[in-house]
């Protein structure tokens, strides 16, 4: 099926099911993350090390709403689960869009901390220990305004945990 483009909203009596082999997308390499695609589907990152770096909000006004090849993408979500245990894993925007929110971080003897990010911060480092990155994190990003990323998740870590949230 090709694709296709709603000008208002869908209403689904019975659910809408996001399912089947392109369903999810695995990261297995540095990537730059696109709205086509990658929003909305579940991102599997298999890189350990991996740099994924976000689209650039674009807050440009379409003069048709409804036209389908607007650029303005807010609302486009990308949600990241860890498959393989990070050592060093980026998640990061383009410097000019920043976080806004929250992740939690737990640790395997029940205890956990929840880190805001600041201000200034455009990147998320996942270590596999303190800065969380175990297999299981998910972390979600919203675009939601202009240079602003919301961002939540439960992330797995170990030993001492630090904030996850840095300045590029």
């Amino acid at each position: 099926m090709a694709q296709t483009t709603f000008a208002g909203p869908i209403r689904s009596l019975a659910g809408l099911i996001n399912a089947g082999y392109n369903g999810v997308v695995s990261l297995t390499a540095d990537t730059s993350i696109t709205v086509a695609a990658h929003a909305g589907r579940p991102l599997l990152c298999n890189d350990a090390d991996g740099v994924f770096t976000l689209p650039s909000i674009v807050t440009t006004e379409p003069a048709d709403k409804g036209d389908p090849g607007q650029t303005c993408n807010f609302g486009a979500q990308f949600t990241f689960i860890v498959v393989t245990a990070a050592t060093d894993m980026d998640i990061k925007t383009d410097g000019t869009d920043k976080f806004v929110g929250g992740i939690y971080t737990g640790v395997d003897d029940a205890t956990g901390k929840t880190f805001i990010s600041g201000s200034s911060n455009d990147v998320i480092t996942q270590n596999g220990s303190t800065k969380g990155g175990l297999a299981g994190s998910i972390i979600r990003v919203t675009a939601i305004a202009s240079a602003k990323y919301a961002v939540e998740g439960l992330i797995l870590g170990s030993g001492t945990i630090v904030t996850p949230f840095a300045d590029a």
